[in-house]
């Protein structure tokens, strides 16, 4: 009788376990996408970077804020936001809430010297039915912001240069930023030996643009199910292993986009923390 009562005990606490883990497992954030629900949409999604305040001679600080509206309360919001200083990842805020409407995501960065400040958002919802039918609706939005902190002059920031000498730090911001970044992204063409010709390459901060436009050869629909998914294998593999790393210890760039000039996949490449990574997307339309 005791050994059944021990069986009984071990398959008992093996179960709670169980159950434990599937439950942890479950309330991990992702983003998950679905078919684009038609009958939702988002009345604001937004994201800004602004100069807050001088901090002394040598640093100052900025506001980064990214954050979202749906027109009615969904099942799941989440939000995720990237930031990129001089084309490196400064981080990532993300935020996932349960039977909202409204998601909203702000932080305050220390940081000195001239800069070109990038970011990209991605706004989510997962709308459910009483059916049991699961849609989804999703945004992308974006901002960017040219900060001048020379020891001669007054500490500036701007996005539209109004004076040749706002023109000139733009064009230096802008080239070194695509100097260091075409570097990272041909050892990443070199490692994964990928023919960059075959393909339309977008950085991860300029994505934005398919809100408003189809990728070349594409329709909106095919668009906006690219970008989803894209988003989908995004988080889990590229923004989750960053909000698990210490700000200090993150070393990473804006990642390269390439699309299939065929129209028949993507990759994203990246490297984080001196591992490159390579993730592929293919195509498939036969679920609209």
């Amino acid at each position: 009788m005791k050994k059944w009562h021990v069986i009984i005990t071990v398959i008992a606490a093996l179960c709670v376990i169980a159950i434990i883990y599937i439950i942890r497992l479950n309330s991990i954030p992702a983003i998950t996408y679905f078919p684009i629900d038609k009958n939702r949409s988002f009345s604001n999604a937004e994201t800004t970077i602004q100069l807050f305040s001088e901090k002394g001679n040598d640093n100052y600080e900025i506001n980064w804020r990214a954050g979202s509206r749906t027109e009615n309360s969904v099942y799941l919001r989440q939000d995720v936001s990237l930031l990129y200083d001089n084309g490196r990842l400064r981080g990532a805020l993300t935020k996932w809430v349960q039977d909202t409407d409204t998601i909203q995501l702000k932080e305050k960065l220390h940081h000195e010297d001239s800069s070109l400040f990038q970011s990209i958002s991605f706004h989510h919802g997962e709308v459910h039915y009483p059916d049991s039918q699961i849609k989804s609706i999703h945004q992308l939005s974006s901002d960017y912001l040219y900060v001048i902190d020379s020891p001669t002059t007054s500490l500036e920031s701007f996005k539209t240069p109004e004076n040749n000498y706002e023109k000139e730090w733009k064009d230096l911001l802008e080239r070194t930023t695509k100097q260091q970044l075409i570097y990272q992204w041909n050892k990443l063409f070199h490692h994964f030996q990928i023919d960059s010709n075959h393909y339309l390459t977008v950085p991860l901060t300029d994505l934005a643009k398919y809100q408003e436009e189809p990728l070349p050869s594409l329709t909106m629909e095919q668009t906006e199910k690219i970008m989803g998914q894209l988003w989908e294998g995004l988080y889990k593999n590229y923004v989750i292993p960053v909000v698990n790393t210490e700000n200090e210890e993150l070393n990473s760039y804006i990642p390269i986009v390439l699309f299939d000039k065929d129209q028949k996949h993507l990759l994203v490449l990246y490297e984080l923390n001196g591992k490159k990574n390579k993730l592929i997307q293919n195509y498939s339309f036969t679920d609209q």
